[in-house]
């Protein structure tokens, strides 16, 4: 569904009714001398002396439990670039909104004017403690690689990147949905990706790890391989012996995934490709191509874009909310590539579910096929699927700190949420 907005709607949208996306909203009442002393002094240093005995007692007596950091130092904003920390605050605002909105978790925005490596994990790590969570965002490859594995080692709370991830696990959901409905095994599958920055990256490693074998990464400068001595430590793990042509790479391929910018590869592209060729055209707001470019080639294709006025829109929105809803829950130490693979699933699962009749007021009579392979991200069974998939995983994966965990009683908690 297409719906336009002009600049100055977007520029009031911000300004009013206050300025900004977020505030701070208490849970407790605070309207006696009474509770004023159990908020605050003296009544307050107890669960103080308790967490100091005890520090896993802040999931018990804080907010620690639902919090998620929304970090960026504003060097990749979608769409924009590097537009700095400052810059970048109401797109964090906005993941905010969204982490509040889909699935009840709290967040603070935070943007850290640094592009240190060194000195940006070092600001993390010392706010740390506060959260629940870290979820960082729009930072720029290949910088987002090293800053998120050493907080991840260096850090007992869930980390993840989700320009990186959010991604890989919503394509790979679609994927799985696109191959089962073409009759196709992921082993067998010749996919390209065009791009070569962090979401290529993370989507690259999923798909190997979902069972794909022939992936051909593409940079700028063309196909990576192993006769080139241009390629960072990153690009070297999907390197092929061959030096192939875009041309050659396309030829037969089952599937590509773009994540470039618009024009990186054009029809003529496409018409060297399999009959029925799935096709991800994730630049944004302009796609790589168009999906009448695609299908007026391969009228067979599966298309999707990150676009929200075509089918199969890629949207993030779609798992970062629900997989660390479900990390918050079990307390995790860390996201895994089993809990990823788990979110990945659930969404595609959820897919081939009835539209609910609120959906259908909404979206028409979806059904799963060519135009629907993945969910709405308006649809509210997701926390309960995807949430509950994730802390499955977690628990299984000994990566929670909730030893006793019984999934069905969760999912029902889930959908008293919902």
């Amino acid at each position: 569904m297409s719906v336009k907005v002009t600049r100055e709607e977007a520029l009031d949208y911000h300004r009013s009714p206050n300025p900004g996306k977020v505030a701070i909203a208490t849970t407790t009442k605070l309207e006696t001398q009474r509770d004023l002393s159990l908020a605050y002094s003296p009544g307050v240093a107890h669960p103080c002396e308790e967490i100091k005995k005890e520090p896993e007692l802040a999931y018990e007596y804080t907010a620690k439990r639902n919090l998620v950091a929304v970090i960026s130092n504003g060097t990749a904003v979608l769409g924009l670039g590097d537009i700095g920390a400052l810059a970048s605050k109401p797109v964090m605002e906005g993941k905010a909104v969204l982490f509040k909105k889909f699935a009840a978790v709290d967040s603070f925005d935070i943007e850290i004017d640094e592009t240190d490596i060194d000195k940006f994990c070092q600001v993390v790590k010392a706010i740390a403690p506060t959260f629940g969570g870290i979820n960082l965002e729009d930072i720029k490859a290949p910088e987002c690689f090293e800053i998120e594995k050493r907080l991840i080692e260096e850090l007992n709370i869930p980390v993840m990147h989700d320009d990186q991830h959010g991604t890989a696990i919503i394509t790979t959901a679609a994927l799985m949905n696109a191959t089962e409905m073409m009759g196709k095994k992921v082993e067998e599958l010749k996919v390209v990706v065009v791009g070569a920055g962090a979401s290529a990256i993370a989507c690259s490693t999923m798909y190997k790890e979902l069972g794909v074998k022939n992936l051909i990464m593409c940079d700028s400068k063309g196909v990576i391989h192993k006769g080139r001595t241009d390629l960072n430590k990153y690009k070297k793990d999907f390197m092929i012996d061959e030096a192939l042509s875009m041309e050659e790479a396309f030829t037969n391929a089952d599937m590509v995934l773009g994540l470039s910018r618009p024009g990186t590869f054009t029809k003529e592209h496409i018409a060297l490709m399999s009959e029925e060729p799935i096709v991800f055209t994730l630049a944004n707001p302009t796609p790589e191509l168009f999906p009448e470019d695609v299908k007026a080639v391969k009228p067979k294709a599966i298309v999707g874009t990150g676009r929200s006025d075509f089918p199969n829109q890629v949207n993030n929105v779609l798992g970062f909310p629900f997989i660390f809803r479900g990390a918050l829950d079990v307390q995790t130490r860390k996201i895994n590539m089993t809990m990823k693979m788990a979110a990945a699933k659930a969404i595609a699962n959820l897919a081939k579910e009835p539209l609910t009749d609120e959906l259908k007021k909404e979206f028409g009579d979806l059904s799963f096929g060519r135009e629907y392979i993945i969910p709405i991200p308006f649809d509210k069974r997701l926390m309960v699927e995807v949430s509950s998939a994730v802390a499955n995983a977690a628990v299984e994966t000994k990566v929670a700190r909730v030893k006793e965990f019984d999934l069905q009683a969760y999912r029902e908690k889930l959908a008293l949420m919902v």
